[in-house]
């Protein structure tokens, strides 16, 4: 009488499925890839560059007062462009009513004219702005070597 083996061990699979795991990350790269570009706040301004801009974080807070100046002369308010430069006064005195931080910052194009740069400035201060912020980029050096000035020659 012989005893009956069962080789049921040989059927596992072993292997690691990682079809479903790549489905996954696929999904989650393209979710990010849409999103991203929705992530910047406010229009794109080509920033003045600057050799030692002043840090200023509250900029990227939620709730901050963004006023842009295209190269245009278009003037945007957070991401609504307004028609005349008239209406600026008054939707910020609208979204300054309940705020104890009075402080718009200014986006201003490197290459927009100065004095439509200006008029806004005004427009804002009539607005009974505290803080006014003028964002800025930081310069790329050239090289990492700076000059230094020749020794005096006196002895």
């Amino acid at each position: 009488m012989a005893l009956a083996k069962r080789d049921e061990g040989s059927k596992v699979n072993s292997d690691i499925n990682v079809t479903p795991m790549v489905d996954v990350m696929l999904v989650l790269l393209i979710i990010f890839m849409v999103v991203t570009p929705m992530l910047q706040k406010g229009v794109s301004v080509d920033l003045a560059k600057v050799n030692n801009p002043e840090q200023m974080p509250d900029a990227d807070k939620e709730d901050a007062l963004i006023v842009a100046v295209m190269r245009t002369g278009d003037v945007f308010f957070g991401n609504d462009k307004l028609p005349s430069l008239e209406q600026l006064t008054g939707k910020i005195k609208d979204r300054l009513a309940n705020k104890s931080d009075k402080r718009v910052y200014i986006r201003a194009d490197a290459r927009a004219k100065f004095g439509r740069v200006v008029e806004v400035v005004d427009d804002i201060r009539a607005a009974g702005v505290d803080q006014l912020g003028l964002l800025t980029d930081q310069r790329k050096e050239k090289g990492a070597s700076t000059t230094a000035p020749p020794p005096s020659g006196g002895q």
